[in-house]
């Protein structure tokens, strides 16, 4: 990995055509598993059927089919003997049912995985407890269990709801395993802060002591653990001792009013100040790391969006600065965010176009337009050709939502039905006062082939219906000199915020967008972006290194 990447296609044919042998510091994935609603609804399909690509990566609904049969028995015949042995004992277990389908799915991205972590590298597989077990045996099978870190629970939420049968289900397993002995490790990024506001009883027991400006500290023990030191051997305000520190240092720090005597005739002592110490050491039981709520600002309307906190502990335990971080199911884009925010190179690879195009937006929302010079997005198409390409395909989604995303519209509404989208297939917002109070949208429609004189009409009358203010059809082909002088009869919004005139039916075709063209409306101010904006982003502070006899012992 040399430059930061965005890939838009399968995980599994994108790492093993593009991603080299130990090439990769860090993996972090959150892959979708069944559960009991499709809460990933913005990839969803709409009537049913599953392509394959879909079933592998996103709707959240994992079925026992030709697909997960046929990866099923390439591990089983080509996998190595330990992955091979797991995966016929999973089968034996469990059957032919959704969960084995998943694990079929998930064992060779995970071999693959392996492949391109570098033997220094580390992988957290983010996964729901229902499956974490059965993963934990694939992972032991292909990373060995002495290479298992930890099993972090996270507490993604309080419980909810009465459950009469059982206890409410609240956390998420995080599985944390090293490919070698010499993986990266940071133990600076593993503490809590102290709040002197709140500490727990055994911490204000210890830190009882306050300066006259409100400074909690400790008296702290000086004398060296190891007695046969001649060179650390002398006398102090009185106490020979064989001290922690040189004679100069201790003077040094008694000058400074950090080595103290409570009276004449005591071992002096080391004044430690909670506001210098690194916190508490984080265990493996994670609470103190909230779900995002409904009124988060970092939320962007992704169902399964994970906070950026916790992308940051994690990234932060598992790899340096420079080091290149791989996400398969990147979504929404959490952890490149976090990963392009402390300085590491990052991959994202996701199977849906809007997902690319939403990952996008918020590195431009965090980082400002520079970023873009910062990374390269590769499987989408840049010609008309590549565009035509993906029109191909028997699912139209995958262009209609590529296509939107030339213009930063959002996709109609995802819990609508195929064939029930009232001829809307995106839509962007805009204010048409200077104010923001009067909110207008532009509707979309897009046309993989087939452009027809019908369709101009068509649009026109769901712009009335719906009173929006401009629609828009997005074309692959050429409209004819016929369509245009039909959709110019429909005449102009005229926009009396901005005081500007804009033509009520227009036609873009997918050359005048890769060729800079925009739709012609008022300006979309930043209260009204299509995608929710994501905050600027603030660059994190690197975990301070201490000297050995600094760091805080509970």
């Amino acid at each position: 990995m040399t430059k930061n990447t965005l890939y838009y296609g399968d995980n599994l044919e994108i790492i093993r055509n593009y991603i080299s042998n130990e090439s990769v510091d860090f993996v972090y994935l959150d892959p979708p598993f069944k559960s009991n609603q499709d809460y990933n609804v913005l990839f969803r399909e709409q009537d049913g059927s599953r392509p394959a690509a879909q079933i592998m990566a996103f709707e959240d609904t994992w079925t026992w089919d030709q697909g997960s049969e046929g990866a099923y028995l390439d591990v089983v015949e080509n996998g190595p003997v330990k992955v091979s042995r797991a995966m016929e004992a999973l089968r034996q277990i469990l059957g032919e049912n959704d969960l084995m389908a998943y694990l079929a799915m998930m064992a060779p991205r995970l071999l693959e995985l392996h492949r391109v972590l570098k033997e220094t590298g580390g992988i957290c597989l983010h996964c729901d407890p229902v499956a974490s077990h059965y993963l934990k045996v694939l992972m032991d099978a292909i990373f060995r269990p002495e290479n298992m870190r930890n099993e972090i629970v996270w507490l993604r939420t309080s419980a909810k709801g009465l459950m009469t049968r059982r206890l409410p289900s609240n956390h998420d397993v995080i599985l944390s395993y090293q490919k070698g002995k010499g993986a990266t490790w940071n133990m600076g990024a593993v503490f809590n802060p102290y709040d002197a506001d709140n500490l727990d009883e055994k911490t204000r027991k210890k830190y009882s002591h306050r300066e006259p400006d409100g400074r909690v500290y400790r008296l702290d023990n000086l004398n060296n653990p190891n007695a046969n030191r001649p060179n650390l051997t002398y006398e102090f305000l009185g106490m020979t001792k064989v001290w922690r520190w040189t004679r100069e240092r201790m003077q040094a720090a008694y000058d400074a009013g950090l080595v103290v005597q409570t009276r004449p005739g005591t071992v002096p002592q080391l004044k430690r100040y909670l506001d210098e110490q690194r916190g508490k050491p984080c265990g493996d039981v994670w609470t103190d790391i909230p779900p995002l709520n409904s009124q988060a600002q970092e939320r962007l309307g992704y169902p399964t969006q994970k906070p950026e906190a916790l992308l940051e502990r994690i990234i932060q335990l598992c790899t340096n600065e420079g080091d290149a971080v791989l996400d398969p199911f990147c979504g929404c884009g959490t952890s490149i965010a976090v990963a392009q925010r402390l300085n590491r190179r990052w991959a994202g690879i996701d199977i849906t176009h809007l997902a690319i195009t939403l990952l996008k937006h918020r590195l431009k929302d965090a980082f400002g337009e520079d970023v873009k010079k910062s990374y390269e997005v590769k499987g989408e198409p840049v010609d008309l050709s590549g565009a035509r390409e993906l029109a191909i395909g028997r699912d139209r989604y995958p262009f209609q939502w590529w296509a939107l995303g030339l213009v930063g519209a959002r996709p109609a509404e995802a819990d609508q039905k195929k064939g029930a989208d009232k001829g809307i297939d995106g839509h962007l917002s805009f204010h048409d006062d200077r104010l923001g109070t009067k909110s207008k949208r532009v509707i979309l429609s897009v046309k993989s082939g087939g452009l027809k004189a019908d369709d101009v009409r068509s649009i026109h009358s769901v712009v009335e219906r719906d009173k929006a203010a401009i629609g828009v059809l997005i074309a692959l082909d050429e409209p004819t000199g016929k369509m245009k002088t039909e959709a110019a009869s429909f005449g102009f919004y005229n926009s009396p915020g901005w005081n500007t005139r804009h033509p009520k039916i227009q036609i873009l075709t997918v050359a005048d967008l890769l060729n800079g063209a925009r739709i012609d409306m008022p300006p979309i101010r930043q209260t009204s972006t299509t995608f929710k904006k994501a905050p600027r982003a603030k660059v994190a502070e690197a975990p301070q290194a201490l000297l050995p006899f600094d760091v805080e012992e509970e």
